[in-house]
């Protein structure tokens, strides 16, 4: 997340409604059936469900995932009280209707007001994240990951003992923790609800979806169609499989020098690793709900889908990790487009667009 109570009983009122209704809406798109199961200690453990032509979901054995904890994590989600002037949330810099992007290139509405150097990435399918978080992947998981933007003096600067004293004067929350984690108020546990929350946030129900699973009697245009095999062919190196990204670091092109400066900022997942062959290395984005989600690169230096397709086709810079899958041009650097192909790409990444995932109101701000 750079840029960056819960249900007590079954007699509780009105609770039985909301948590079935709160099911069939935690999840917007086709998908296995799993049965929730109501434990001893009162919390319903959620088995995510997935979309049927998306892979297996990740076990997390470190942090049980339960219908409760998914919802203290969406409370926190929203919740100003995490950053240290109480004016700024997660969703501040991830808005639901951006596909949990900010529509930013680089933002600077961190309580400094200094402008960030990254690009604030979509929040959504990262139950499937496994190569780290962070356009660099700076952090190893979704727990580790949220404390970069909790404390961040330009992003959320929280002093997380504060954070954990503001919380506990809160009686719902207390009355939270207590059922989810069966403990006081943690930072620990705050990081743990919100990467409950985050996992649950799957976008798989596109109109491309619904056609791949045969679903609705969707259909795809003649262009769509052209589209889909044209995507599939120039850009699955690095946008592959279902989640449209390999997970991993590459090396598209936008740069051919890589400055040491502020930290390595600019040096990609070389800033993790130290490996020399990841210089310039950033993770692949997904290709999903791109059409809503400009500006575009881990610094935002496209402002549309057109100046994308501008680099791919002729201003790919080279250097020495420059990714190979990017030399199409008989050999040399470049994806060759004509304007036919130009077209029916962009038609198909329209239809990457998950409307019921932007629209679902399980995960957005209802209290």
């Amino acid at each position: 997340m750079r840029r960056h109570s819960t249900f007590l009983l079954f007699d509780f009122p009105g609770f039985k409604a909301f948590f079935f209704s709160a099911i069939l809406l935690l999840v917007s798109c086709k998908k296995e059936v799993v049965p929730e199961v109501l434990n001893e200690d009162g919390l319903h453990d959620l088995e995510l469900a997935r979309p049927a032509n998306f892979p297996a979901v990740m076990k997390q054995p470190d942090n049980r995932l339960t219908v409760q904890g998914v919802e203290l994590g969406r409370r926190l989600f929203y919740d100003a009280r995490l950053s240290g002037n109480n004016r700024i949330s997660c969703a501040s810099c991830h808005h639901q209707g951006l596909a949990f992007s900010d529509g930013l290139a680089l933002s600077n509405q961190g309580i400094s007001g200094k402008t960030l150097d990254r690009h604030a990435p979509v929040l959504f399918n990262l139950a499937w994240a496994n190569q780290g978080l962070f356009w660099d992947g700076g952090a190893k998981n979704l727990e580790s990951q949220a404390f970069g933007p909790l404390t961040s003096a330009d992003e959320m600067h929280q002093d997380l003992y504060e954070l954990e004293a503001e919380l506990k004067a809160i009686p719902d929350y207390v009355s939270r923790f207590k059922q989810v984690f069966n403990s006081e108020i943690k930072s620990a546990d705050v990081v743990k609800a919100l990467a409950q929350f985050q996992r649950t946030l799957i976008s798989g129900n596109s109109r491309y979806d619904q056609y791949i699973r045969q679903e609705k009697s969707a259909l795809l245009d003649a262009e769509e169609l052209l589209g889909m095999n044209l995507v599939k062919e120039k850009c699955g190196n690095c946008h592959a499989g279902a989640l449209f990204t390999d997970q991993i670091f590459h090396n598209n092109g936008l740069d051919d020098h890589f400055f040491e400066a502020y930290e390595g900022i600019y040096q990609g997942h070389f800033r993790v690793s130290f490996d020399p062959e990841d210089m310039g290395k950033f993770k692949t984005p997904s290709l999903r709900n791109v059409a809503l989600t400009a500006p575009y690169m881990h610094d935002g230096r496209f402002k549309t889908l057109e100046e994308v397709l501008d680099h791919y086709q002729s201003a790919i810079k080279i250097s020495l990790t420059t990714d190979v899958s990017l030399f199409q041009n008989q050999g040399k650097p470049g994806i060759p487009m004509s304007a036919i192909e130009r077209k029916a790409i962009l038609a198909f990444l329209n239809i990457l667009t998950d409307h019921d995932f932007i629209n679902n109101k399980a995960q957005g701000q209802t209290n």
